[in-house]
């Protein structure tokens, strides 16, 4: 109850988006962030450090809202996907959740939606009309698409987006959510999506690593291979010297490569991909946060989420039990201090971005 009240006492005075900091400032060396991610962490317990990792759904395809409410009464919630549904509701939830952390002294959460250009006007109903990926053939279209769909998001409330889509054209999940096949183009183009993104106080993450244009099948009904040789890890390393905030990782399992075989697991639950091709291998030091997890490619594997925080991904996208994710790694790190350090250190990562997003200050 202590904490609470502390808490209570912080964010009554600061739950207003001020801006001391920008998300520029995330990747620098920065005492003053690094003080206060620290002093806020401390404030914490680990149930509710642990639930800064925990990022459900809303809306027609996610969870029944009076479900959320409770995980955010009780801090249990770091994030919350919008997914699906009007302009108006998405607007008002971030108004109720907000509310929420505020009189219960917790974390406001970081919003998302999957504001995909292709997506968007579905996932959004009331945004504002852009064209397709695909139908995107220009900087300058980028720019304004961008700009667009940010200044939507803005409005809502929302800063995160779960884009762009970094993966080539050929496979039929992706398709029209790609800008091409063209990876110079790719990469040209998501580096501005992610630059104009970011720019509008938007955390852009690229997904869907390690790569899922080239594979036949779709992660939301089952594990899909990649055989042999990752064409496409190597897009994402101008992405990453460039600043991405966030990565996405798929539920992509790898086989017939000796260096990072993930022995049927999906990239999302394997420590080699997350921590020892992306983290180790990139250097990559921003958000990563999974796939969906009630996903086909990975929902049968037992404790899929213990496992994907054990391979070093920072949040859970849509788990299926919150609860039981978060209690399985809280009982893990009371028997393993590295791995309680490395939860530590994603959570720390999540209240240093919304501290540079000015949800806190």
């Amino acid at each position: 109850m202590k904490y609470l009240i502390v808490l209570s006492f912080i964010f009554n005075f600061n739950f207003i988006y001020s801006q001391d900091y920008s998300l520029s400032d995330f990747y620098n060396i920065n005492p003053s962030i690094t003080n206060k991610v620290d002093s806020i962490f401390n404030l914490l317990n680990d149930t509710t450090r642990i639930g800064q990792m925990i990022v459900p759904a809303i809306g027609r395809l996610g969870k029944p809202r009076d479900h959320v409410y409770n995980l955010a009464s009780k801090g249990w919630i770091g994030g919350i996907l919008l997914l699906n549904g009007t302009f108006k509701e998405f607007t008002n939830d971030v108004r109720v959740f907000d509310s929420i952390a505020k009189a219960n002294g917790f974390l406001p959460p970081i919003y998302s939606a999957d504001a995909e250009p292709t997506l968007v006007n579905r996932k959004i109903s009331g945004s504002k009309p852009v064209p397709k990926t695909n139908e995107i053939h220009t900087l300058q279209m980028v720019e304004s698409v961008t700009n667009t769909i940010s200044e939507d998001l803005n409005k809502i409330g929302i800063t995160q987006n779960f884009a762009p889509v970094i993966d080539a054209s050929p496979n039929k999940v992706v398709s029209n959510r790609s800008f091409g096949l063209n990876m110079d183009t790719v990469i040209s183009f998501s580096n501005l999506f992610i630059e104009q993104t970011q720019n509008n106080n938007i955390i852009a993450t690229a997904k869907h690593f390690p790569g899922h244009g080239f594979v036949k099948g779709d992660t939301h009904k089952e594990l899909i291979y990649i055989d042999g040789q990752m064409r496409e890890v190597e897009n994402y390393v101008p992405l990453i010297e460039s600043g991405v905030l966030s990565i996405m990782v798929a539920h992509l399992a790898i086989k017939n490569n000796v260096a990072y075989n993930t022995y049927d697991k999906p990239s999302t639950c394997s420590r080699n991909i997350v921590t020892g091709l992306l983290k180790d291998s990139l250097g990559f030091k921003g958000l990563i946060i999974t796939d969906a997890m009630n996903m086909g490619g990975v929902v049968k594997l037992e404790n899929c989420g213990l496992l994907a925080a054990q391979a070093g991904c920072d949040q859970l996208l849509m788990p299926v039990d919150e609860e039981k994710d978060i209690m399985d790694i809280l009982k893990a790190i009371e028997l393993d201090s590295t791995f309680r350090e490395q939860i530590y250190d994603s959570v720390k990562k999540i209240i240093r971005l919304k501290l540079c997003l000015g949800k806190i200050n």
